[in-house]
């Protein structure tokens, strides 16, 4: 008996690492050689690549393809029908499918991606980001920085609870959770309290 569940009409290949309490829904499919961590719930039509690597407490809702290349930390959140690719110039007619040509994408912890967005290959999304559904990100985001937008750009941050920030002074109160944070610069910004 394992110490996660699969629904009935998904598959997981043999040589998946899959941690304890994590949910796998109706109609995924789990490659083999990937690992999932602890208490993560893998929504309905989710799709998991080879040499995957997913963390602790993520959860990935319904209808997204990690594909090889992409590296989940610890509670990511990706929305429903969100996107990542894994090659920057794909060619039916000149085919890229190796392990060596798909290129890294990183998503620090604690981030979270909207509905339908769609990650380029190549960027790194910092932690606590959060990306608004319908995004295309093409470059790296910073920590705390809320994205928006085709290409997405930095339209403000965001606190650790998920609400936007209003800086004055260059500091910031969360209304909803009263943790503080100081701006650094333009592209960042830092928790104090």
């Amino acid at each position: 008996m394992s110490d996660y569940f699969v629904h009935e009409s998904s598959y997981v290949d043999d040589g998946a690492r899959i941690g304890e309490g994590t949910k796998i829904w109706h109609f995924c499919h789990i490659s083999g050689d990937c690992e999932i961590g602890s208490h993560c719930s893998i929504g309905q039509n989710v799709y998991v690549a080879k040499n995957v690597k997913i963390g602790s407490h993520v959860k990935i809702q319904n209808n997204v393809s990690v594909y090889e290349g992409v590296i989940l930390e610890d509670y990511v959140f990706c929305g429903p029908s969100m996107v990542f690719t894994n090659v920057r110039t794909p060619r039916c007619a000149y085919p890229r499918n190796t392990s060596e040509d798909y290129v890294k994408t990183l998503v620090k912890r604690n981030a979270s991606i909207g509905a339908n967005a769609t990650i380029v290959c190549g960027v790194t999304i910092g932690e606590w980001a959060f990306v608004a559904a319908g995004a295309v990100v093409t470059k790296d985001v910073p920590p705390y920085a809320l994205v928006a937008g085709v290409p997405a750009k930095i339209i403000g941050w965001a606190c650790e609870c998920g609400v936007p920030l209003r800086f004055a002074d260059a500091h910031a109160l969360c209304p909803e959770c009263l943790k503080e944070y100081r701006k650094e610069n333009e592209a960042c910004i830092v928790r104090i309290k």
